[in-house]
């Protein structure tokens, strides 16, 4: 062989020798990273949680306390300080280092305040955080429905609802239902929240509002005027406050007076503060526009009385038309 072909020779077999030794070394160096880098698996170092928000940790915020409520009270960075505790008849909750705190009545961030502050005062904690959340509510349970609803009754909820959802729970409002509801809550019973059906339907959701357990909803009766006597559908009519009724529109809605009415006398009775108020009305009058039409207030009645000439004269045109058909029938 010659000097020029070892040298070829050599050269190739060197150049695949420092190939090997390359892939050697690089699968020596992928073993020791694996080796040393952590698996994939590996459970993640904790993380210190954030302090739940207010909405979080909370979602009645406006609801108090109140007896036989199960309460979770925790203290934020302290595991062992979670309790599960009830209200008790005198308005307490007992928790382990202080003792018996009294939280009837308060919102859950006045309760947090209140333990906040038994807590630093015993030097157990600079700084505590603590969080109060209401998980059922032991002394109401549900939603009172009251007034003109057709199923009057208390409707078990945990949490809060829509009004029209409770309406519908007890079965819809009935005929005599008016437009103002009114709401107490359990929060604060002395404020009564009073709210008007509105007859534009792309207002009528504004009313449909959360109630929570606890809260009472009365329907109102609306306001009624009677017509009554010698009218062709006696009976009490729906008064609307934003609209009115006048006389001749009760009248109207009673379908008319018969034919025997004394429209001339007719009588407009009214409860005021001395007992009933009895008006005459000439209907006749107010017919023919020489009156004045009067508005109606609740409660009215207004009263047509039978004419007697007018059903003698009825009765005697009865006994002649029966006595001209036995005639007919007779011959």
């Amino acid at each position: 062989m010659s000097h020029s072909s070892r040298i070829s020779s050599f050269g190739a077999v060197g150049v695949v020798a420092m190939l090997a030794l390359l892939l050697v070394g690089a699968s020596v160096g992928q073993e020791r990273v694996s080796a040393t880098a952590e698996p994939a698996s590996a459970t993640p170092s904790p993380v210190k949680p954030e302090p739940a928000t207010e909405s979080a940790q909370q979602p009645f915020a406006d609801l108090v306390i109140g007896d036989g409520d199960l309460l979770q009270i925790r203290l934020y960075d302290v595991p062992e300080f979670n309790y599960m505790v009830r209200v008790d008849s005198k308005g307490e909750v007992s928790l382990p280092m202080i003792g018996a705190v009294k939280v009837l009545g308060l919102t859950t961030t006045q309760a947090e305040q209140v333990i906040d502050k038994e807590i630093k005062d015993k030097g157990y904690y600079n700084n505590p955080q603590v969080s109060v959340v209401q998980h059922e509510f032991g002394g109401a349970r549900g939603v009172s429905v009251l007034g003109e609803v057709e199923k009057p009754g208390v409707y078990p909820v945990m949490a809060p609802r829509k009004l029209f959802d409770m309406l519908s729970a007890a079965g819809g409002t009935t005929p005599k239902a008016g437009r103002e509801i009114l709401i107490s809550h359990r929060g604060s019973p002395e404020k009564v929240q009073k709210l008007t059906f509105s007859s534009d339907t792309d207002k009528q959701m504004d009313i449909n509002v959360d109630v929570y357990p606890g809260d009472t909803v009365m329907v109102t009766k609306a306001p009624i005027v009677y017509v009554v006597g010698d009218v062709k559908l006696p009976g009490g009519f729906i008064l609307d406050k934003s609209n009115g009724l006048t006389i001749l529109q009760a009248l109207a809605l009673a379908q008319g007076a018969t034919t025997t009415s004394a429209l001339g006398n007719g009588k407009l009775i009214r409860k005021t503060a001395d007992g009933p108020h009895e008006t005459q009305v000439n209907l006749k009058k107010i017919l023919a526009g020489k009156a004045e039409d009067l508005t109606l207030e609740a409660d009215d009645i207004l009263f047509i009385p039978r004419s007697t000439a007018k059903a003698t004269m009825q009765g005697m045109s009865a006994a002649l038309q029966t006595a001209a058909g036995a005639a007919v029938y007779r011959f």
